[in-house]
């Protein structure tokens, strides 16, 4: 039998006025926005949906980003009474993925993220960690690479021919002139404010571990698939460990996408603003089918 996954989108598919249509229309997105933004000290509203200088700012777009996510989600499955067999979350999404299989609720994950963003945002000084992606280049080569010059790693693997590198800003950008001359097709510099999933964040996780210390996850109803391994988590006892990996570990969302593949996942539902995560599924298997919920018009089409 066929199986539904939700998947979620990371930091940069944020934009101004997301989530809006929803939080207008329907009462349980609303609820979700309000109670989030009790919960984290920010008020998530005006900052997703009026024009400002913070949302791209990543201690304000994480909680931003999973409240959005997770009143679509509540939205559409109030709706259309479709639920998952598993979910994913590429890098902040996770946390989206872990309140949708049960384990969190809305306002624990929104919390959650404002203080993970807060920690990533300041775990390295301005200017000393960058990221860049390759493009055009296999990661077999990428990695032999990044390893001989040191300082400098494989943030994400997201899909054949599109590997993100992270660390110390002159090793990324050293890697970035030899990956050329290997062969890369390019490499882009990326516009963050730091090293994100890079063994430099390893304090920043060793931070989230003190904040983890006092939550209380609940049983998961059903199983998620975690960036660090790309292998299904159906324990709550495992997240907080992962949890903390994962600020400072590659995340492997091709991985994780193909073994969902291979586990019968047919119908990918990406849930949150933004098509990114659906661009990389056509390249990792044209065959599974793709849809995309970002905004209310979407929910007419499912």
């Amino acid at each position: 039998m066929s199986k539904i996954a939700f998947i979620y989108p990371g930091q940069g598919a944020q934009a101004i006025g997301m989530g809006k249509d929803f939080y207008d229309r329907s009462e349980a997105a609303k609820k979700i926005y309000e109670e989030s933004s009790a919960a984290c000290g920010l008020d998530l509203a005006s900052l997703c949906f009026n024009d400002n200088d913070k949302l791209d700012i990543t201690e304000y777009t994480q909680p931003a980003m999973v409240a959005t996510c997770l009143a679509m989600t509540a939205v559409f499955m109030e709706q259309t009474g479709i639920r998952p067999d598993v979910c994913a979350g590429l890098s902040l999404g996770e946390y989206a993925a872990i309140a949708t299989c049960g384990a969190l609720s809305a306002q624990q994950a929104v919390a959650l993220v404002r203080k993970r963003g807060i920690l990533m945002e300041h775990a390295v000084p301005t200017g000393e960690g960058a990221m860049s992606a390759v493009i055009g280049m296999e990661a077999e080569g990428i990695a032999a690479i990044t390893e001989t010059i040191g300082g400098v790693s494989i943030a994400n693997y997201n899909c054949p021919g599109q590997i993100v590198i992270t660390g110390e800003k002159a090793a990324v950008e050293a890697a970035g002139i030899a990956l050329k001359e290997a062969g890369a097709r390019r490499v882009l510099p990326l516009k963050v404010s730091g090293p994100f999933h890079s063994p430099m964040l390893k304090g920043a996780g060793a931070e989230l571990r003190k904040e983890l210390e006092s939550v209380a996850f609940d049983k998961l109803e059903i199983p998620y698939i975690t960036n660090v391994t790309a292998d299904y988590v159906e324990d709550s006892s495992e997240i907080k460990e992962l949890l903390v990996s994962q600020i400072s570990s590659s995340v492997c969302w091709e991985q994780s996408m193909k073994r969902l593949i291979a586990d019968g996942v047919e119908t990918f539902i990406e849930i949150g603003p933004g098509k990114t995560l659906s661009g990389f599924l056509r390249k990792i298997d044209k065959s599974v089918k793709v849809r995309n919920i970002s905004k209310w018009e979407d929910l007419q089409n499912e």
